[in-house]
């Protein structure tokens, strides 16, 4: 399907390292490369599905820091209605152009959720994985 938002962006988002938890017990997730330690997460939960999300910067124009952190605070809170698990988490741009972005990782979060969620809070695309552990770049315009 085409896009509107343009091809380097988008090589920017598929390019990125999305990151779930802390230390030891970080999850890392890289678009289209199946994930053991998600799978291991979907097994330990009972979930088949997640989302990584942000609503820092919407359709990648830079925001304050407090209006990322009102925003962020907002999609938790959304998100505590729809998933069974929220773990914080950041999306990094490996080359260092955009700085890290405040994101989460939802468990069981079915992709039609998923995606309206991602529209609601003005982003161009978000991060989804079914129960292949495969995070998949979903683009939203």
């Amino acid at each position: 399907m085409p896009s509107d938002i343009p091809a380097d962006l988008i090589a920017r988002y598929r390019a990125a390292d999305y990151r779930a938890g802390s230390d030891s017990a970080a999850i890392m997730l890289r678009i289209d490369q199946y994930s053991e330690s998600l799978s291991q997460l979907f097994a330990a939960s009972g979930q088949q599905c997640a989302v990584f999300i942000t609503a820092c910067n919407p359709g990648s124009q830079p925001c304050s820091l407090e209006m990322n952190r009102a925003a962020h605070t907002r999609l938790r809170d959304e998100l505590s209605r729809h998933a069974s698990q929220v773990i914080e988490g950041t999306g990094s741009d490996p080359s260092g152009a955009w700085p890290p972005e405040q994101s989460l990782l939802a468990l069981g979060v079915d992709l039609a959720t998923a995606q309206a969620l991602g529209r609601q809070f003005g982003q161009n695309a978000i991060v989804w994985a079914g129960a292949d552990a495969i995070p998949r770049l979903v683009l939203l315009r």
